[in-house]
């Protein structure tokens, strides 16, 4: 695993570069070491033009380095002076997970105000949630400086103050960037194959090519391949890599006919009756993925959610345990990942089916990387109200608790109460949920829907989803405006799914 430095001086100087020269020579003893700045190869036009495209690459940039440390240092955006160039060498920083060394130029100055300077400095890194691990003030005597409990070094480095840095651990900080770049890590690592049906649509198309670039997972297109091909051409896209199967393939409809009528048999389903059925893109894609010929199938851009999950509860059916498919969105906060269930799914869950979207979310959570800390939301909490939707959440939360005893749940509790320590503190002092829950379980789909949109909307979170759980293989819808990246996203996601 690589370790990430950032060293960053607010007023550049040759301490900066004397301070990374410092550090390479100390690790490069005895582990590999890539040096750049926070550009990378990205170009002052190039972020100017298109911010958020450009700190996406770098970010790409860095994670794939495979030394054992990546040291970097702040750009020169001199070219570009009104830019934030600090904000955003500490945006990359935070998003690579890299331990920030900050330099100050002292020399000469009051220790009370390198201490002012050196505060001032270490609370702009938290706004950007980046994490100050050194403080190095040359010239100035360590001790009489002070600053939050960050080791202070006032000469250059040695072996000893490298230790110090090096051992210092990180939060574990999360944000958009890297939590979606830690996604595609993931699916890197073990590549699935992801059908989509819709490549009638452009972004399908594109996202298609992008995930095949990225080597993110195995494409598979149903339709006509000539036709495929050639508006992938005509869109400059590169989908060679993509497998194209016809509809009408006459061995797999036969294949899938026959596995459909088998499954429907109690419903009265014909072999002929299936046969047609079968030639529908989300059956046929449904199919695939049941029979083994794909691991996971992503559609939704342009066909209604009925029309993408109805075939998985047909064919795919729940997981063993599971009385319930429902959804989550994966609340992409700025340094923190939320989970919200279910919002897309179930209108009016009962107590028994709330415990099960409780333990499925919670499962949901840790398989992206967050230990579930589960909140089933109501109006009240603990025992300060009452009424049938009080009793219902009461009733919840005690089945969730005895088929998932090992789990860390709370309920009912209202949202402040589980997101605020100091609200925490006063509505449930003794809960080890309450005031750092990550795992939201709605009353309701109505409940869930308003509020997955009205924290998306309100704090500027990214809501990815909704991922389906609960079903023995994935399967996920998208919403048909879906951009490029939220298809990209949601394959990416849905082959991790596939992984177990």
């Amino acid at each position: 695993m690589t370790d990430r430095y950032l060293v960053i001086q607010p007023e550049p100087t040759v301490n900066a570069t004397q301070i990374c020269d410092d550090l390479v020579s100390a690790l490069e003893k005895d582990h590999s070491v890539t040096r750049a700045d926070t550009l990378l190869d990205t170009s002052i036009t190039e972020v100017a033009q298109d911010s958020a495209s450009a700190f996406a690459h770098v970010i790409n940039a860095v994670r794939a380095d495979s030394s054992d440390v990546t040291l970097l240092e702040h750009a020169d955006f001199s070219a570009v002076p009104t830019f934030d160039s600090i904000g955003w060498s500490l945006d990359v920083a935070a998003s690579v997970g890299a331990r920030v060394i900050l330099v100050l130029d002292a020399e000469g100055v009051p220790a009370d105000l390198v201490s002012v300077q050196a505060q001032a400095a270490c609370a702009r890194a938290r706004a950007h949630h980046a994490q100050v691990v050194a403080l190095i003030v040359p010239g100035v005597r360590a001790e009489s400086v002070s600053c939050e409990q960050i080791p202070v070094i006032s000469d250059r480095l040695d072996q000893n103050t490298v230790e110090q840095i090096t051992s210092a651990k990180l939060a574990g900080v999360v944000t958009p960037v890297s939590f979606q770049a830690d996604l595609i890590d993931r699916a890197r690592a073990d590549r699935q194959r992801i059908v989509l049906p819709e490549p009638d649509d452009d972004r399908v198309l594109q996202a298609a090519a992008e995930v095949l670039e990225l080597g993110i997972a195995d494409i598979i297109l149903l339709g006509d391949e000539a036709a495929i091909r050639e508006r992938a051409q005509q869109l400059n896209l590169d989908i060679a890599a993509a497998r194209v199967v016809a509809l009408d393939d006459a061995e797999l409809v036969e294949k899938y006919a026959e596995e459909f009528a088998r499954l429907r048999a109690k419903k009265g389903i014909t072999i002929e009756q299936a046969r047609e059925k079968i030639r529908d893109v989300s059956y046929f894609g449904t199919m695939m993925v049941h029979m083994g010929d794909a691991d996971g199938m992503v559609s939704g851009a342009a066909h209604t959610t009925a029309h993408t999950i109805v075939p998985s509860f047909q064919i795919i059916k729940t997981a063993p345990g599971v009385s319930i498919v429902s959804s989550v969105f994966l609340m992409l906060m700025k340094d923190r990942v939320w989970v919200f269930g279910d919002c897309a799914v179930n209108p009016n869950p009962t107590p028994e089916q709330i415990a099960d979207i409780a333990i499925s979310s919670a499962k949901t959570a840790e398989q992206f990387g967050v230990e579930p800390r589960v909140a089933m939301l109501s109006y009240s909490t603990g025992t300060s109200g009452s009424g049938p939707d009080i009793d219902a959440t009461v009733e919840a939360t005690r089945l969730a608790r005895e088929k998932a005893p090992e789990l860390a749940i709370e309920g009912p509790i209202q949202f402040d109460a589980a997101v605020d320590p100091a609200v925490a503190a006063k509505k449930a002092p003794d809960s080890d949920v309450a005031g750092k829950a990550n795992v939201f379980i709605f009353p309701s789909l109505n409940a869930g829907n308003i509020g997955y949109k009205a924290v998306q909307r309100s704090s500027g979170a990214v809501a990815v989803g909704p991922v389906l759980q609960g079903l023995n293989k994935p399967v996920n819808d998208l919403s048909r405006g879906a951009l490029v990246e939220d298809i990209v996203n949601t394959i990416a996601l849905t082959a991790v799914q596939a992984q177990g």
